[in-house]
């Protein structure tokens, strides 16, 4: 949503009806789940608490939000109907933070909770608890008297982690601006108490970004301290090749306990990857490349290329086949990379563009065959195809770089000084 979002208030959700892209209603919303954050700083709103037909109350990440009005939500259509369950560092926002008693900053004065608005931050996904409605006064909710305003966040006190003590939350929020792997690496160096606390503490998907940065033993450690199915939801919201890498040093037992509690797509991707070889190109790819129709234009590439949550070296070039366009695809054409579409019209078709030229991989490739791919054709991904031509995946150079390096890599401290003005 670009600047200048529109600001919505709470309450106008409440009981809101909830669709899938096809105009099909997949519950109503119930509350609003954010997570508090240090230093004054607006909550980051996570998601939506859904109640679906059977009245089980699920949990909708914002990241699986696309439209919210007064009136309506509407959802990417992919829905985990597991049943909610709060976390630590997560507040409900109709249920705990309206009818809340705070103080005005300002002028020290008591007020009540009445509602608070959320936004989409500008060229991001975020949303953020921006505004606060309240009524000055000792009296609740439903005292009519005292004046009514609406304040910033930082304009009143009575809602941070500073005070509910120095628990995991606290924590968390602390190292919220932290990159996944320097995160990764305060974790490392935790006592297995602090670091189960802290992994309990996160969302699913900032786990799931840690955890790929986190040396073996500590993935293994984490996991098995996770109730089994949010240790699932974590592996469904990890890179499926790191997932995959995770999965195959379990149990066998283990593997397909996690497995059957997956989604059914994801657990596919999770046996599709299994089954090759650890240090091959099936191995090591991922199974969620960028992949479009021979009829879509460049638009439709830029679009696709944006995607917040892209690395960059899948952003790098997006890939053509014919349909499905889900992995393993149609027919394999070739490759768009993201140079080619800036230098060309918006409308123009992707299929005129495409580079036919490089050679994809097939699944049994070596991991020196990729590296030495990588290398003398100077990319940083290379596409995976099987014996009939349709595309499986794609290796990026960030997996390759993981497997060249030592084993135990991720356990060595990491100094920026060393890399800036050395």
């Amino acid at each position: 949503m670009a600047a200048g979002a529109p600001r919505i208030f709470v309450s106008h959700l409440a009981g809101v009806p909830v669709f899938d892209p096809n105009g099909d209603q997949v519950g109503r919303v119930r509350d609003l789940v954010a997570m508090l954050r240090v230093g004054g700083r607006p909550p980051r709103l996570l998601g939506l608490v859904v109640e679906v037909v059977s009245r089980r109350r699920i949990f909708l990440p914002m990241t699986r939000v696309t439209g919210v009005e007064s009136g309506q939500v509407i959802t990417t259509g992919v829905v985990n109907m597991r049943r909610f369950e709060q976390r630590p560092t997560e507040r409900l926002v109709l249920g705990e933070l309206l009818d809340r008693r705070v103080t005005l900053v300002a002028t020290g004065e008591e007020a009540t909770v009445l509602d608070v608005a959320i936004q989409q931050l500008p060229a991001r996904r975020d949303w953020e608890i921006d505004k606060i409605f309240v009524r000055k006064g000792k009296g609740g909710a439903l005292r009519r008297r005292g004046e009514t305003l609406t304040v910033e966040w930082s304009a009143v006190t009575g809602f941070s982690l500073e005070e509910h003590g120095q628990g995991a939350e606290s924590l968390v929020a602390t190292f919220e601006q932290l990159r996944p792997a320097d995160l990764a690496n305060v974790l490392h160096h935790l006592s297995p108490k602090r670091r189960a606390e802290v992994a309990n503490a996160l969302d699913d998907d900032r786990l799931a970004d840690v955890l790929e940065e986190l040396p073996e033993d500590d993935q293994i450690e984490i996991l098995g301290k996770l109730k089994e199915e949010r240790a699932a939801d974590v592996l469904e919201a990890m890179d499926p090749d790191d997932a995959a890498d995770l999965l195959s040093e379990l149990p066998r037992d283990d593997q397909e306990r996690l497995l059957e509690l997956m989604q059914p797509e994801d657990a596919a991707d999770m046996r599709r990857l299994l089954s090759y070889e650890e240090n091959t190109a099936g191995g090591l790819m991922t199974t969620e490349p960028i992949v479009l129709r021979p009829d879509a234009t460049v638009a439709d590439a830029l679009a696709r290329v944006r995607q917040a949550d892209l690395s960059p070296a899948l952003a790098a070039q997006v890939y053509v086949c014919r349909p499905p366009d889900e992995t393993p695809t149609g027919k394999y054409l070739g490759t768009v990379h993201f140079q080619r579409l800036l230098r060309d019209p918006p409308f123009t078709l992707i299929s005129s563009i495409v580079d036919t030229d490089l050679p994809p991989l097939r699944p049994d490739a070596s991991l020196q065959a990729v590296t030495s791919y990588l290398a003398a054709y100077n990319m940083v991904a290379v596409p995976v195809v099987d014996e009939g031509g349709s595309l499986l995946g794609a290796v990026t150079v960030d997996d390759v770089l993981d497997h060249l390096l030592p084993d135990d890599w991720r356990e060595t401290d990491f100094h920026p000084e060393e890399v800036v003005g050395g």
